[in-house]
């Protein structure tokens, strides 16, 4: 943890910065915006049921460390599947392809994005996380979450995939 700088410090950091000049031909970069943060997102009581019951089907959450990870970008998201506009049959079919060929690829987390659907209560919303939990995803799945604003909110998942076996 860094200590603040005492007023001498202070004063010696400015006459050391005052001497710095940028190299010929270069331009001076433009002063950094400060950093805002985004108020914590309002998990609709709905929702969070609906996860919680997820969670309880056996579905694990993502840690919040690694969940903060991947919603930062510093964990990188390695695929992305749409699932809007499909029939529960095929986004079923093509949820489990997609996992299956993400896992084998060695990607540790991708987005799952079902959208929210008509007032916030879309079926896609509902059933992916029950499907996530199902026995034949859980040698894969090793985490659920719901998706930061920027990556979809309420209408995407963050899910963490287990590590493939060494061969």
């Amino acid at each position: 943890m860094k200590r603040p700088l005492k007023p001498e410090e202070l004063r010696i950091w400015g006459l050391v910065a005052g001497t710095v000049h940028p190299l010929p031909g270069r331009n001076t970069p433009k002063a950094a915006r400060p950093q805002t943060l985004d108020a914590p997102a309002r998990i609709e009581p709905k929702r969070a049921a609906e996860v919680a019951q997820a969670l309880r089907d056996g579905v694990d959450p993502i840690e919040p460390n690694r969940r903060r990870r991947i919603s930062r970008e510093r964990e990188e998201i390695g695929a992305r599947i749409d699932l809007h506009g499909l029939t529960q049959e095929r986004a079923l079919a093509a949820l489990e392809s997609f996992l299956r060929r993400s896992w084998d690829e060695g990607y540790r987390a991708v987005l799952v994005i079902t959208g929210k659907g008509v007032q916030g209560d879309g079926i896609l919303r509902r059933r992916v996380p029950e499907w996530l939990g199902a026995p034949h995803l859980s040698t894969i799945v090793a985490g659920i979450s719901e998706a930061h604003k920027h990556h979809g909110g309420a209408g995407a998942l963050y899910v963490a995939l287990k590590r493939k076996p060494r061969s």
